[in-house]
């Protein structure tokens, strides 16, 4: 029970990785509300966790109003109290720097970026009075390594990644840490979603392709990215603020260069 006795709120809750970190929270001791834009998704969501520990507050977190709402809701569900901050909605989209449109541009920039910002803004201050807290933002592989087609969604998470760097640095004086999780490619809706339509195209798996210049040679589910959150988001982590885990199967490590000479059979250098 990791997490007993704290009090969360988890956006972009209703699917994925949202509602599994939710779930995992509840599983170690942590009352969450749930947030997402999504009502029916919310519902679904908590009426599957244990009763009394879960509650949907549904909203926009490019709103500030319903940013607001959601802290506000988190601290009455805590009796005074919110510990945990997950800034994990998101939206990904693609689209070349000349090509994808302006307005959707700015979409994926507030959604990704200025969402946990707002998010932030309203947390932190009740973080502050009653000493400390834990921000855990979601951010992706794709904020340290690009994507093609993808600079907003890529610009987003890399500012996101700042940004949370940005709250250790200012806050850690309060007793607020702020640290990230950079999941690579998992199989949410989201993405199952846009492989689909890749796997279409080149007539193979696309999770297969993808899988094949991962050391571990596979996609996460998940649940594989929650144990990251959930020791980040406890008194385990009380001396760690400022981090970027890659919860990526190593990709991150992999020579492109090298990985496409050995998918060919040959030894580099050979």
């Amino acid at each position: 029970m990791r997490l007993d006795g704290k009090v969360a709120l988890v956006t972009g809750g209703g699917r994925g990785i949202g509602a599994a970190i939710a779930k995992r929270f509840v599983e170690d001791g942590a009352k969450v509300v749930v947030s997402d834009i999504r009502k029916e998704l919310l519902d679904s969501v908590v009426s599957g966790l244990k009763p009394g520990m879960a509650r949907a507050c549904a909203g926009d977190v490019t709103s500030f109003a319903d940013v607001k709402k959601m802290v506000d809701e988190t601290v009455e569900f805590g009796n005074g109290r919110i510990d945990i901050l997950v800034n994990n909605a998101g939206i990904d989209p693609g689209g070349t720097i000349v090509d994808i449109d302006i307005d959707l541009w700015k979409k994926i920039l507030e959604v990704n970026l200025t969402g946990p910002f707002l998010c932030m803004r309203a947390a932190i201050p009740y973080m502050e009075k009653q000493g400390g807290g834990s921000i855990v933002s979601i951010a992706s592989l794709a904020g340290v390594r690009c994507l093609p087609s993808m600079p907003a969604y890529c610009a987003s998470k890399g500012g996101l990644i700042q940004l949370a760097l940005q709250a250790a640095l200012e806050y850690g004086p309060k007793g607020i840490r702020s640290n990230v999780v950079a999941p690579g490619a998992t199989k949410t809706e989201m993405l199952t979603q846009a492989m689909a339509s890749l796997s279409k195209a080149i007539n193979r798996d696309a999770f297969g392709v993808l899988a094949e210049s991962v050391p571990l040679r596979r996609a996460a589910a998940p649940d594989e990215i929650t144990g990251a959150c959930s020791f980040l988001a406890s008194d385990d982590a009380a001396f760690i603020t400022g981090a970027v885990l890659l919860v990526d199967g190593g990709a991150a490590i992999v020579d492109v260069s090298g990985a496409s000479v050995a998918r060919a059979g040959v030894g580099w250098g050979v």
